[in-house]
């Protein structure tokens, strides 16, 4: 009886940790996975600020027609293994933004854990020095975490796409590889953390219990900066790293700048928690964030912008500010968020 081939085997320890220093970013040339997505997009952006780096953007469309010889475009799909043969060749430096957010469970597996594995033996076989993959915080399920660092905090991913992408964290770090955790990535072409907390004030009109959880949040530009600091940093970087803006957001200041700054009308008074559940009933999505935002969601990033040198960036309300005419035009359709592939 027929069935589907079987999985490429997990690519042996990538040549990062004790090799050779890692050079100047000019002897670099890149691969960026995800490269027109929301995150992969914005990394790619930084990667070409870098002096003298030469890049590979992969992506399911080719990106625009261009004629800066440092960057080449290519079609890749992570759900065609096949297709990905050569793509690392003559990369130094992956950088993986692509993944599948949603959607069912076989699909977001052959994308999430079957494509990395067939990313990193391609890497392996081309002798990439770094690969870098951006993937999430919820990969650590729900809980209380307060200035929680990740070598404290146990992975147990609940839905498809985070047990997915969790396992293709296990196969990035057991090639020697770097995991980024980023919690609430806010930004223009974000369409699911902005929007699904607008959708949520709307529907309660009004706070929860004063919304005195405090967030873990990051510009995506800054989250861009972040990942492209890891990837050239000189030194080894391998394991597992939080990349949010080091201070907490509470909620109630997240929920005062979406009225002030996209014009929201304000909440009628407080209600407790068991009323907001009574009154998001039958909506599983904004159950979710409800869950979420009562909650303390707070994970230690002090390390990474310390140890690599680079700014934090922008506080929530600075960066909700920059992109509020983004989110003003974009709030009216889509907010709810669909699941797809970055």
């Amino acid at each position: 009886m027929s069935g589907p081939p079987p999985a490429a085997p997990a690519p042996e320890r990538l040549p990062t940790a004790g090799a050779a220093p890692y050079g100047p970013p000019a002897a670099r040339r890149i691969l960026v996975t995800g490269s027109t997505g929301f995150i992969g997009g914005r990394v790619a952006a930084a990667a070409r600020m870098l002096p003298g780096a030469r890049l590979v953007l992969a992506g399911r469309s080719t990106g625009p027609d261009e004629s800066d010889p440092a960057v080449r475009y290519v079609h890749a799909d992570l759900a065609d293994p096949a297709g990905l043969h050569g793509l690392c060749e003559g990369v130094d430096t992956v950088l993986h933004c692509a993944a599948q957010v949603g959607g069912a469970e076989h699909s977001a597996r052959a994308v999430n854990e079957e494509g990395t594995r067939a990313l990193l033996a391609e890497a392996e076989r081309a002798g990439v020095r770094r690969f870098v993959q951006v993937s999430t915080a919820s990969v650590y399920g729900r809980g209380i975490f307060r200035n929680a660092g990740p070598e404290h905090l146990p992975v147990a991913p609940l839905s498809p796409t985070s047990r997915t992408r969790a396992a293709a964290e296990r196969l990035v770090l057991a090639a020697g590889g770097t995991v980024l955790r980023p919690h609430l990535v806010i930004g223009a072409g974000d369409r699911w953390v902005v929007p699904g907390l607008v959708r949520l004030h709307r529907r309660l009109a009004a706070s929860v219990d004063g919304w005195q959880a405090r967030m873990s949040v990051v510009d995506v530009d800054d989250l861009a900066r972040a990942a492209t600091a890891v990837a050239v940093a000189p030194r080894d970087t391998s394991g597992v790293w939080h990349p949010n803006h080091p201070e907490p957001v509470g909620c109630a200041r997240i929920f005062d700048a979406l009225v002030r700054l996209l014009g929201l009308p304000a909440g009628a008074g407080d209600i407790e928690a068991g009323e907001a559940r009574r009154r998001l009933a039958g909506d599983p999505v904004l159950l979710h964030h409800l869950a979420m935002l009562t909650t303390d969601h707070w994970f230690d990033s002090s390390r990474l912008w310390r140890e690599t040198g680079c700014p934090a960036g922008s506080r929530f309300e600075e960066s909700l500010a920059r992109h509020a005419p983004w989110y003003r035009e974009h709030l009216g359709t889509g907010v709810r968020g669909r699941p797809g592939r970055t």
